[in-house]
């Protein structure tokens, strides 16, 4: 790993570390004893270029993803079981937890077209939407921050929306890029296609 890149990772832990809901965040999941769990996508992106941008208040967000890795159990009802405690515990927060074992079998008739089964959480990590959102932060039982960062950091950091062609097509990437309004949100972003 290079040391811009290791810079990059202290620099998104500190940022994480200095958040109140983000580290209260970490510990609820944490405290759901899974072995392979990240909170990751939206949630860190927003973190981080809210930070980026100075804004005092957290941007609103649609949802904190909570993504797993369970080969062992693919049934729904355990995603709903972890995020209803995770409700439980803070009610105010939009959870969406996710087991990405099992993305391959719902995916197509979501969103229109067939992904192959992952082999992993870092796998999941590295396909998601754009490279800015392919980042995960999970909060280790000695406290440290494992960041999950597949293609880096740079896209993140320096606030560009660009698509991962890992998963996504030109269509769902614009149809995000309209949807999540980045540009009236942080207004330093660059949206690359």
């Amino acid at each position: 790993m290079s040391v811009d890149q290791q810079c990059l990772r202290q620099r998104l832990r500190a940022i994480a570390r200095e958040s109140d809901w983000f580290m209260q965040a970490l510990e609820s999941v944490r405290s759901l004893q899974l072995d392979s769990w990240c909170i990751g996508a939206g949630a860190v992106r927003n973190l981080v270029w809210d930070h980026l941008h100075g804004y005092a208040t957290p941007s609103p967000i649609a949802d904190v993803d909570v993504a797993y890795f369970d080969d062992a159990d693919l049934r729904p009802e355990t995603e709903q079981a972890l995020q209803a405690l995770l409700c439980a515990r803070h009610p105010g927060t939009p959870w969406e937890v996710t087991n990405q074992a099992w993305v391959h079998l719902w995916f197509e008739g979501r969103f229109g077209h067939r992904v192959a089964p992952l082999r992993s959480l870092e796998d999941a990590v590295a396909s998601w939407p754009e490279f800015a959102t392919s980042v995960g932060i999970k909060l280790q039982e000695d406290s440290e921050i494992e960041v999950i960062a597949p293609h880096g950091l740079e896209d993140l950091f320096s606030m560009v929306v660009r698509r991962n062609p890992a998963r996504v097509s030109v269509e769902t990437y614009r149809n995000r890029v309209a949807e999540k309004r980045y540009l009236q949100r942080w207004p330093r972003v660059q949206i690359v296609g």
